[in-house]
C-alpha cells in the first residue's frame, strides 16, 4: 500500500488528534519525544513532527489497533502514512 504525502498527513493529524485525546499515552509522548502540547499545536502542519507522531504510534500493536478502530482506518494505513512522510522510505544495505 502507498499514500501520496497528503493523505499521510491527513493520518497523521488524526493520530495527533487521537493521542492528544489519549489521557494516558500523551505524557508519555511528550516525555519520550520532548515535545510541549504547545508544540502538538505549532507542528501540526509539519509533515516532520506528523512523521514522529506515527513513529510513536507504531511502536506498540495495541496503539495502531486503537488509533485505527477510532478513526476506521484499516491497521496498514498508519505504517504506509509513515513511509510516506520525511525519513520513512525503506532503506535498502544490500
Amino acid at each position: 500500500m502507498s499514500l501520496n504525502s497528503e493523505a499521510a498527513e491527513t493520518i497523521g493529524l488524526q493520530a495527533l488528534g487521537w493521542l492528544a485525546s489519549n489521557e494516558e499515552l500523551l505524557p508519555v509522548f511528550l516525555g519520550a519525544s520532548g515535545a510541549s502540547v504547545s508544540d502538538l499545536k505549532s507542528q501540526a502542519g509539519d509533515p516532520a513532527f506528523l512523521a514522529s507522531i506515527l513513529d510513536f504510534v507504531t511502536m506498540d500493536d495495541a496503539w495502531v489497533v486503537a488509533f485505527c478502530d477510532s478513526a476506521g482506518l484499516d491497521y496498514a494505513h498508519p505504517m504506509a502514512a509513515r513511509q510516506a512522510l520525511p525519513g520513512g522510505a525503506q532503506v535498502n544495505w544490500t
